[in-house]
């Protein structure tokens, strides 16, 4: 009973980030702004968006982007005015271009890559010449030795 407790309060450790104090009052501006809360990343915690961050600057955040909705700005000018000021890192989805390009295909790349190599060791394996038959005075020489071997 306790493992279920313990696991059922760790699924619900995202929901506590969110203050209900910081809930707007009308819902449809409330999951305009839950949706922009996965959007953004917290700049301090790094790894995770601002709607599951209990840091101090997901917590201004959350505000900020609540103040924002609720001055009539749209999706895209409170996604425009945080990467204004943090740049491409405080989206959690970078956008696809110039200097990102090589992050978003540096894993397929490199994965291609590593199949490449395999599949060239493989088949550098594969066509290695066998070894040639010995001579008969290497089979001699060999036999020689294996006698006064111990």
């Amino acid at each position: 009973m306790k493992r279920l407790f313990l696991i059922l309060l760790l699924l619900a450790t995202p929901a506590l980030a969110l203050d209900p104090s910081e809930m707007l009052s009308d819902p449809a501006l409330e999951a305009r702004a839950r949706v922009l809360d996965h959007e953004i990343r917290c700049v301090k915690c790094q790894s995770e968006a601002v709607a599951s961050s209990n840091a101090d600057w997901a917590r201004d955040a959350r505000r900020i982007i609540r103040e924002l909705i609720t001055d009539g700005k749209s999706n895209d000018e409170v996604l425009d005015w945080f990467h204004e000021r943090y740049g491409d890192f405080v989206l959690m989805t970078p956008p696809r271009r110039g200097t990102t390009v090589l992050l978003w295909w540096a894993g397929p790349i490199l994965l291609l890559g590593g199949i490449g190599l395999g599949w060239m060791t493989i088949r550098s394996r594969v066509r290695a010449a066998p070894a040639a038959d010995l001579s008969e005075d290497e089979e001699k020489r060999l036999a020689e030795l294996l006698d006064k071997s111990p």
